[in-house]
């Protein structure tokens, strides 16, 4: 059931169902039991890379909610080498189910192989259609914003995300090393990097 399905920014507040999320991720790919490790493939719209030192403890949450908040900030400079980026959690019906982030430019990595919204789904959620909703939520926020079109991308081999991809819409321009690329919207495409 996805009829409560929602996009919130970070809260300070929910320390405790964020940890639980990051342990499930944490769980699912390094079978760690740390509240600090390395994120080896990286969570999809999270903020936390392929290589990211993550930090589970309450002092690294405060840190985590504080940059995020900082990222989405078009009045601070974004930090060296990335472009401004809205941070949500995906909730579903008050529980945290998810990331998505909303980069709000594309730089040449993003234009390439990022695109403008990347989102994961915590793997007990998964299968739901949750990331579908999501999706929207997020297209609808690249409209609030007044990107059009926004690229959105999934690796070749992700069967899943491809197809939430295409049953939201997206329109598939090319595949670029194993990233397959999808346009929304209907403003003209970009080129080239935007930002």
């Amino acid at each position: 059931m996805t009829d409560m399905i929602e996009l919130i920014a970070p809260d300070a507040a929910r320390y405790d169902d964020w940890s639980a999320m990051l342990r499930e991720f944490r769980d699912a790919t390094t079978g760690s039991r740390d509240d600090h490790w390395v994120c080896a493939g990286g969570m999809d719209g999270s903020g936390f890379f392929a290589g990211t030192d993550v930090d589970i403890t309450p002092d690294g949450f405060a840190a985590y909610v504080e940059d995020c908040a900082r990222q989405g900030n078009t009045m601070c400079p974004p930090h060296t080498g990335l472009v401004h980026c809205s941070y949500f959690w995906i909730v579903d019906d008050g529980a945290l189910v998810g990331h998505l982030a909303l980069r709000h430019a594309l730089n040449e990595f993003l234009y390439e192989l990022g695109g403008h919204i990347g989102y994961s789904v915590r793997p007990a959620a998964r299968g739901r259609g949750i990331a579908k909703e999501a999706l929207k939520l997020g297209l609808a926020e690249a409209a609030a914003l007044d990107i059009d079109p926004v690229l959105v991308c999934c690796a070749q081999t992700n069967g899943a995300s491809r197809a939430v991809i295409e049953s939201c819409g997206g329109r598939l321009e090319d595949v670029r090393e194993d990233s397959r690329r999808y346009w929304f919207g209907d403003g003209p495409r970009p080129t080239g990097p935007t930002a």
